[in-house]
C-alpha cells in the first residue's frame, strides 16, 4: 500500500507530527496530488553531500514542477478552477524556493518520506497484539515514547502547580501589604485623642490579629507548596536522567557502534532522524523544567520564607544544568566519518551534526567547527581533561566550517567537503609497531551558547581511529589496523586500546563481513572456507570446525608475522584475494564458479575422482592476489595414469589483458567445471564476443603461433591461431596438438609440479599485449 494512503489514516499525535512536516517549504497539497509520482522517484540515489549530484536534483525539481503544471492543466469545473490556480502557484513557489539549491528539495522530500514511513510503522506496530507481534525494537521504541508521555504529563503538572503557587504568593503579598497598612493605622492612633484611640484601636487590633493568623498559616502553606513542587521536580529529573541514559548511552552508542562496524562493511548505521526527534524532545522537556525551576527560585527570592527550599532549588538547578550539558555535549556527533585510511595530500570529507541544535536555537548564532588531527596519546590526555596546549599532530587544510541549519529537516550540521592532510607528525613507535599501526583521530570542536548566552558550551568529538599513509603500498596494512580496531573495540575504551588476541570465531565474523562488503556479494565465506583459513592461519591440518572454536589469534599472527614458508602475512594474503575477486572475479564468485579457498592437496583429491578435463579454480597459496586453474588429465609420462595439473597463478596483471572467462574458453582441454558442469554453461555469458565474423576473414588475415611446452622430456605442442579483423583480433583458438619425445633434461614444472607460466607461455602473453596495439604499427604490414 502507498505510504501516503497509510499516512492519511494516522490519528492523534502521529497525525499532528505528519502535518507538521508540511508548510510553505513543501505544501501538503503537492504531496497529496503527486503522491504516486513522489513515491516512485529514486530520492535515495542522490548523495546530498556530493555537489556533483546537483544536476540530478535539478532534473527532479524540473520534473516535479512539470508534473504539477500538468496536474493543474487537467483540472476542470468550478472546484477545478480554484485547484488549477493553487497548483500553478505551488509550482512557481517551489521553483522560486529550490531553483538555486535543488539538493535542498531532495533533502526535504527524503525527510518527509522517511518520517511518514516511521509514523506509519509505529502506528501499525502499536495497533498489533502485544503478544509477540511487535519485535523488540518496536517495544523499545514504545517504552521510550511512553516515558516521554509520562515526562510531558509531569511537566504539565508542575507547570500547573507553579502557576497555582504564583497566584497564592501574589495573594499572600497583597494580604501582607494589608497587614502593613493596618500596622501603619495602629501607629497613627498615637496622635489621636485617647477617646478616639480607644474607639478605633480594638477593631484594628482584631483585624491585624486575623490577618497575621492568616499570613502565618498561608506562609506555611506556601512553604509546603514550594517543597511539594521541588519534590515533583526531583521526580521529573530522575525520570529525565533515566530517559537520557537510555537514549544517549544505549541508542546513540549503538548507532555509533553500527557506524564503526559499517567501516568494516557492516550494514549501514541507519539515519539519525529518530534519534534526533528523541534528543529534541529531551531538550524541550529539560528546558521547560529548567525554566520552571528558575521561576520557582524567582518566587523564593521575591518572598523569602525560612526553610530548606533554598538548598533544594540550588540542587535542582545544578542537576538540570548537568543534564542539559550532558545532552548537548553528547549529541555533537560525527554523522559522516572521515576515511579511516587517510592518505596525505588527498582530499577527504566529513560531516558533524548537533542533534539538538534546532530545538535550542543554536543556529540563531551559527557556530564554527574546527577539525584537528591528534595522536592516540593526545586523545587520551583530552579525555582525561589534561591540558594538551592545543597540540596537533599534523596540518589539515580547509579545517574550519560554519554549521548550517536546514529548515526543511531541522538539522544543524557542518559539512567539511575539501579537507586535506598536508603533513603528519608521527610519535615514537613502540617495539615492532609499524607506521601503519599508528592511530590518529580527527578532533572536531566548537563553542556555542544556549538560551541567549545563559549557558555556553565547549563541545568536542573524536572521529574513529585513522591510519595515515603516504603511499598506496601501505594501504593493505593500514586497512588491517582499521579492521581489527573497528571489529574488536570495546565501548568506553581508553583511546584506542584493542585486545591483542581474539577468538577465531570473532575474527571469522569480521573478515566475512569485510569480504562480502568488498566483493559486494551476498555469498560470504562458507564454513568450509573458514576451515581452510583456519588451517592457513594456524598451520593446522584439521578439517573439524570445532577444533578452532576456542583458538585465539593474535594481532601479530594476523598481520605482523609472515605465514610459514612465505614472505607475507595472513591478512596480506586474504586482502590480496579480496582485491582480485573485487576487481576481476566478482561475477564468477557470485555464480559459485570459484571454490577459491581450497589447497592443492584438496584440489587433487576432489579432481581425481572426476573425468579428464574437469577443473576447478582456487586461490593461490604461494602468491598474493593469485588464482590458479587445477585440472585432471592424462600423465604424458605414464600411459594410463592420470594426474592433476596446476597452472601458475593468474593475477590482476593477467586479467587486465584477458579475462578469466576468455582464458578458460581458450583452453580447450578444460571441459567441466567441478563437479560436472560444462564450462560453456557456466562461463559463456562472460566470453568477449567476436568483433567480426570469421567468414569475412581472408587467409592473409591469419596469424599462427606455435608454442612448444617441454615437460619432463615430453613436449606438448600448442598452436595459437589468431584471426584478425579490420582493427583487432576477432577470435583466438588454442589447441593442444600432440606430445612428442625430446631430449631435454630440464623440466618446465616448478618444485610443486606446477607449470611455470613465466617460462612456458611468455610468448602467448606477449602476443596478447601486441594484439591490444594497432595492427599496422605492430606487424609492419607483414602478415602470415
Amino acid at each position: 500500500m502507498a505510504v501516503w494512503i497509510q499516512a492519511q489514516q494516522l490519528q492523534g499525535d502521529a497525525l499532528h507530527q505528519m502535518q507538521s512536516l508540511y508548510g510553505q517549504h513543501f505544501p501538503i497539497e503537492v504531496r497529496h496530488y503527486l503522491s504516486q509520482w513522489i513515491e516512485g522517484q529514486l530520492w535515495d540515489a542522490i548523495d546530498l553531500e556530493n555537489p556533483q549530484e546537483e544536476f540530478k536534483a535539478k532534473r527532479l525539481l524540473d520534473s516535479l514542477i512539470q508534473e504539477l503544471q500538468n496536474k493543474a492543466e487537467h483540472q476542470v469545473g468550478e472546484d477545478g478552477f480554484l485547484l488549477k490556480i493553487k497548483l500553478g502557484h505551488y509550482a512557481s513557489q517551489l521553483k522560486s524556493t529550490y531553483d538555486r539549491c535543488p539538493l535542498e528539495l531532495v533533502r526535504c522530500i527524503k525527510h518527509i518520506l522517511y518520517t511518514e514511513q516511521r509514523l506509519v510503522r509505529e502506528a501499525t506496530n502499536s495497533s498489533s497484539p502485544v503478544g509477540g507481534m511487535m519485535d523488540s525494537m518496536s517495544q523499545k521504541y514504545q517504552q521510550i515514547n511512553q516515558a516521554f508521555e509520562e515526562l510531558r504529563l509531569l511537566t504539565q503538572d508542575t507547570e500547573n502547580d507553579l502557576r497555582k503557587l504564583q497566584h497564592n504568593q501574589e495573594y499572600f503579598i497583597i494580604q501582607y501589604q494589608e497587614s502593613l497598612r493596618i500596622q501603619a493605622q495602629l501607629t497613627s492612633l498615637a496622635t489621636l485623642p485617647p477617646a478616639d484611640r480607644q474607639l478605633r484601636e480594638p477593631a484594628l487590633l482584631s483585624k491585624r490579629a486575623t490577618v497575621e493568623t492568616w499570613l502565618t498559616r498561608e506562609a506555611n502553606t506556601l512553604q509546603k507548596y514550594r517543597l511539594d513542587l521541588a519534590e515533583k521536580h526531583q521526580k521529573t529529573l530522575q525520570l529525565l536522567r533515566k530517559q537520557q541514559t537510555i537514549i544517549l548511552d544505549d541508542e546513540l552508542i549503538q548507532w555509533k557502534r553500527r557506524q564503526q562496524l559499517a567501516g568494516n562493511g557492516g550494514p549501514p548505521e541507519g539515519g539519525l532522524d529518530i534519534l534526533q526527534s528523541w534528543c529534541e524532545k529531551l531538550a524541550e522537556t529539560i528546558w521547560q523544567n529548567r525554566q520552571q525551576i528558575r521561576r520557582a527560585e524567582h518566587l523564593r527570592q521575591q518572598l523569602p520564607i525560612p526553610g530548606p527550599i533554598e538548598e533544594l532549588l540550588n540542587e535542582l538547578n545544578s542537576t538540570i544544568t548537568d543534564i542539559i550539558s550532558a545532552l548537548v555535549t553528547s549529541t555533537f556527533i560525527i554523522e559522516k566519518q572521515p576515511p579511516q585510511v587517510l592518505k596525505t595530500q588527498t582530499k577527504f570529507a566529513a560531516t558533524v551534526r548537533l542533534l539538538v541544535g534546532g530545538k535550542l536555537n543554536v543556529h540563531m548564532n551559527p557556530p564554527q567547527v574546527k577539525a584537528t588531527i591528534i595522536s592516540e596519546q593526545q586523545a587520551k590526555a583530552l579525555l582525561k581533561n589534561e591540558n594538551t596546549r592545543n597540540d596537533s599532530s599534523g596540518e589539515i587544510l580547509n579545517n574550519n566550517c560554519v554549521m548550517e541549519y536546514h529548515q526543511t529537516t531541522g538539522t544543524l550540521s557542518a559539512h567539511f567537503r575539501n579537507m586535506s592532510l598536508k603533513r603528519i607528525k608521527r610519535s615514537d613507535r613502540r617495539g615492532a609497531e609499524s607506521v601503519t599501526e599508528e592511530k590518529f583521530t580527527i578532533l572536531f570542536e566548537s563553542q556555542f551558547s544556549v538560551g541567549g548566552n545563559e549557558l555556553v558550551f565547549q563541545v568536542k568529538t573524536l572521529s574513529l581511529p585513522v591510519v595515515v599513509i603516504v603511499h598506496g603500498s601501505q594501504d593493505n596494512n593500514a586497512t588491517a589496523t582499521v579492521l581489527w580496531d573497528n571489529a574488536f573495540a570495546e565501548p568506553g575504551r581508553v583511546p584506542f586500546l584493542v585486545p591483542d588476541k581474539v577468538l577465531w570465531p570473532q575474527l571469522c565474523d569480521a573478515i566475512n563481513m569485510k569480504y562480502k562488503a568488498e566483493v559486494q556479494s551476498n555469498r560470504g565465506l562458507s564454513a568450509e572456507n573458514l576451515v581452510f583459513l583456519a588451517q592457513k592461519a594456524f598451520s593446522s591440518s584439521s578439517n573439524n570446525p570445532d577444533d578452532y572454536r576456542n583458538m585465539t589469534m593474535t594481532w601479530s599472527q594476523f598481520n605482523r608475522e609472515s605465514l610459514p614458508g612465505r614472505n607475507f602475512t595472513f591478512w596480506q594474503w586474504f586482502d590480496g584475494v579480496m582485491e582480485l575477486t573485487k576487481k576481476h572475479l566478482k561475477p564468477h564468485w557470485n555464480d559459485g564458479a570459484i571454490l577459491g579457498f581450497v589447497n592443492k592437496q584438496q584440489a587433487q583429491d576432489m579432481l581425481m575422482s572426476k573425468p579428464n578435463g574437469t577443473f576447478l579454480l582456487r586461490f593461490s597459496d604461494s602468491e598474493i592476489g593469485g588464482i590458479t586453474i587445477a585440472w585432471v588429465a592424462e600423465n604424458p609420462n605414464k600411459a594410463g595414469e592420470r594426474m592433476v595439473w596446476n597452472l601458475m597463478p593468474y593475477t590482476t596483471k593477467d586479467f587486465s589483458i584477458r579475462s578469466l572467462a576468455d582464458r578458460i574458453s581458450d583452453l580447450n582441454h578444460l571441459l567441466f567445471l567441478y563437479p560436472d558442469r560444462p564450462k560453456d554453461e557456466v562461463f559463456s555469458k562472460y566470453y568477449t564476443p567476436p568483433l567480426c565474423k570469421q567468414s569475412s576473414v581472408c587467409t592473409e588475415c591469419v596469424c599462427v603461433c606455435v608454442c612448444v611446452f617441454c615437460v619432463s622430456k615430453e613436449c606438448l605442442v600448442a598452436t595459437a591461431v589468431f584471426f584478425f579483423g579490420d582493427v583487432l583480433p576477432a577470435s583466438l583458438s588454442v589447441v593442444w596438438l600432440h606430445s612428442v619425445s625430446c631430449g631435454r633434461s630440464d623440466s618446465m614444472l616448478d618444485a610443486d609440479g606446477d607449470f611455470d607460466l613465466d617460462d612456458t607461455i611468455d610468448v602467448a602473453r606477449h602476443v596478447e599485449e601486441l594484439l591490444r596495439r594497432p595492427v599496422e604499427s605492430q606487424w609492419g604490414g607483414q602478415q602470415s
